[in-house]
């Protein structure tokens, strides 16, 4: 999913604190103090993202107002399972996949997902979607795509793969909708399923950026990465090797975590720092873009690792501990950890 709109710019009125890489010895105290009281300043100062329910929105007023993860949901893009392909078992997948599913990979890759998967998925989403409208929020939804259909550029060729997750390549920073690269070619055109709901967001006065899209040539992937058990995994990550190199910029918009003026971002298996860059220059200096890391052999897409859920609160899974959590504590924020879950893995 990918949220649209909420009733405020929550804390949009945030103070951003310095780049957290570069305050491992110094403390950042007061910080979440100061980030409460603008948040309060700005929700009785500020004028609502949307008008009234008496009031009829003008042209020129986006549609899209968005600072955080937490505030109050109206309007979500649900993404579409509907024809998911396998992407092809390229080494960045191969990154990204642990061992034990590389034989699905190497044997369906290119081709469709098996149907009764399809199916499953597509009537719990649309549940989902029910749920969200009888609860007032309005349901967006991306057009249905046929992701077998083979493309070539001059770097490569690849099949598509689904577009269900439009938290993966769209992120709504304010009023402004954000089109990630990406770094899996399987992805490269996974953007034309979400273009006619921007465009109509554009049009009713959105803000639209599309990042550079990265040619994902040979050289932008370590194509000898060493990958084959766990322990390789943890030992890469430990030194801060990736499969995506620093070719050119890239990164998948699921590995940025807001808060309102603040986003938090991590280097990750389809995230370098050249991407990581970019959105610090394009943002700056409304907003302060800081990279935070985990311990996780596979890092890829930070809300699953890392959510933050509320103004100072954030849910940390214990399993990928946060590097510069003793940072966040030292600043007032309370850290939750999820518990162990009760169900074993693959009895699902």
């Amino acid at each position: 999913m990918l949220r649209v709109r909420c009733v405020r710019g929550g804390s949009r009125g945030a103070e951003a604190v310095h780049y957290i890489g570069s305050m491992l010895r110094k403390g950042f105290g007061g910080w979440v103090q100061r980030t409460f009281q603008s948040t309060q300043a700005a929700a009785l100062s500020e004028k609502p993202c949307i008008a009234d329910e008496k009031t009829e929105i003008t042209p020129l007023e986006s549609p899209v107002c968005s600072y955080n993860e937490w505030d109050h949901l109206e309007e979500v893009i649900v993404g579409r399972p509907e024809n998911a392909n396998v992407p092809p078992f390229t080494v960045e997948v191969k990154a990204n996949t642990y061992e034990k599913y590389w034989q699905f990979y190497q044997k369906y890759g290119g081709q469709s997902f098996p149907p009764e998967h399809v199916k499953k998925a597509t009537a719990e989403i649309e549940e989902m979607c029910n749920i969200l409208r009888h609860e007032g929020v309005i349901v967006q939804r991306p057009d249905v795509i046929d992701w077998s259909v083979k493309y070539k550029t001059p770097d490569f060729e690849s099949t598509g793969m689904y577009a269900a997750m439009p938290r993966d390549i769209l992120l709504v920073v304010g009023n402004e909708i954000i089109e990630a690269p990406m770094a899996w070619r399987s992805r490269f055109f996974e953007y034309r399923a979400y273009r006619p709901l921007i465009k109509d967001y554009f049009r009713r006065g959105a803000k639209w950026t599309t990042a550079p899209k990265p040619t994902m040539a040979n050289e932008l992937y370590d194509q000898d990465y060493p990958i084959r058990t766990v322990e390789d995994r943890h030992k890469l990550a430990a030194m801060g090797k990736f499969v995506t190199t620093e070719f050119e910029p890239c990164f998948d918009a699921a590995d940025f975590m807001r808060a309102g003026r603040d986003i938090f971002a991590q280097r990750s298996q389809v995230t370098n720092y050249l991407g990581i860059e970019w959105m610090r220059r394009h943002l700056a200096p409304d907003y302060k873009v800081h990279i935070i890391s985990f311990k996780d052999p596979n890092p890829m897409h930070i809300d699953a690792t890392f959510n933050i859920i509320g103004p100072g609160l954030v849910i940390s899974n214990p399993d990928r501990p946060c590097h510069q959590i003793e940072m966040f504590k030292k600043a007032g924020w309370t850290v939750a950890t999820p518990p162990t879950p009760l169900i074993p893995d693959g009895k699902y």
